[in-house]
């Protein structure tokens, strides 16, 4: 898939094309019915499958106290909706200019004359332009259209909004339903107090690098992608309150890995399931006690569950 961020970087080859236009946070099991009906209908006609979409939530711009934070970083959306089998992604910054934009310049301008769009598909509740002027029947009524209904068991709506809820809830296999994959942080190893290491169980503290949701407080089973592959791991998220509360912390014990330091590096975190609850211990030996315990669990996860790591969309 080629991706061209704004409109200076794009050439418009063809001759027509079909033209999905969302935020697409997460690209959900939602989203991707989307961009898998643009893409069924572009291969139809024999033309390129284009997805439209931009570099924020629109709320960073119109609304920026009310704005959620993400399920993915614009690189995770990116590979997911290559994915989905997109030809061609076109980025736009989502700023005050594109958001006084009316619904009618913004079809015209560059869904029909950029893009050159024949056929749009966009999802029920979708809308365009400024004050959300352009619904998916405005958009119908001046070019072809396909509207998506409610993907989901019994037509139940799968949206970003109760994906991020369950994610703060720790929900992950509420999570990893919603999105046909684990969820997954992107983050900067920091340097950290090494209490880890002191106590056997060396931890890799991740920095997120964008403003993903994180999940609640407690112990989960996971995966850590790193230069060197993919680990299973042991993930603990809170305040390490045996220790002495302090700042809320990310960190994961990767199994069986012995590679270069990882310090300074940049990480991918998916999460399988959580284990139990964060817990203050009396003494220092009885945290060791669980992490051993916690470990145990992570490194048995797939045969007790049966979810096989290399199933992780790295998206």
């Amino acid at each position: 898939m080629k991706t061209c961020f704004g409109t200076d970087s794009l050439v418009s080859s063809w001759g027509s094309s079909t033209v999905c236009i969302g935020v697409f946070d997460g690209v959900h099991m939602g989203h991707r019915q989307v961009v898998r009906a643009a893409v069924e209908d572009a291969h139809r006609n024999l033309r390129p499958a284009i997805v439209l979409t931009f570099d924020r939530h629109p709320a960073r711009t119109l609304r920026p106290a009310d704005a959620p934070a993400l399920i993915a970083t614009l690189g995770q959306n990116l590979r997911a909706l290559a994915e989905c089998g997109a030809d061609l992604t076109l980025v736009l910054a989502f700023d005050s200019a594109l958001a006084n934009t009316s619904a009618e310049v913004f079809t015209q301008e560059v869904v029909r004359g950029l893009l050159k769009a024949e056929h749009v598909v966009v999802g029920h509740d979708f809308a365009l332009g400024k004050g959300r002027e352009g619904t998916a029947e405005w958009l119908a009524s001046r070019i072809s259209t396909t509207v998506i209904e409610p993907f989901g068991p019994g037509g139940h709506r799968i949206s970003s909004s109760e994906i991020r809820a369950a994610i703060v809830a720790g929900a992950m296999e509420e999570v990893m339903a919603g999105l046909g994959r684990p969820y997954a942080l992107v983050g900067t190893v920091v340097a950290g107090e090494r209490l880890g290491r002191e106590l056997g169980f060396p931890t890799a503290n991740l920095a997120p690098i964008a403003r993903q949701v994180v999940p609640a407080d407690g112990v989960y089973v996971g995966e850590c992608s790193t230069p060197s592959g993919a680990f299973r791991a042991a993930i603990s998220i809170g305040d390490r309150p045996t220790v002495g509360e302090g700042q809320r912390c990310i960190e994961a014990h990767l199994l069986n890995y012995s590679g270069e330091p990882l310090y300074g590096r940049c990480l991918e975190l998916a999460f399988f399931t959580r284990v139990r609850d964060q817990l203050k211990f009396g003494d220092l030996d009885g945290l060791r006690e669980q992490i051993a315990t916690d470990i145990e669990i992570a490194k048995n996860y797939r045969t007790e569950s049966g979810v096989d790591s290399s199933t992780v969309a790295q998206a």
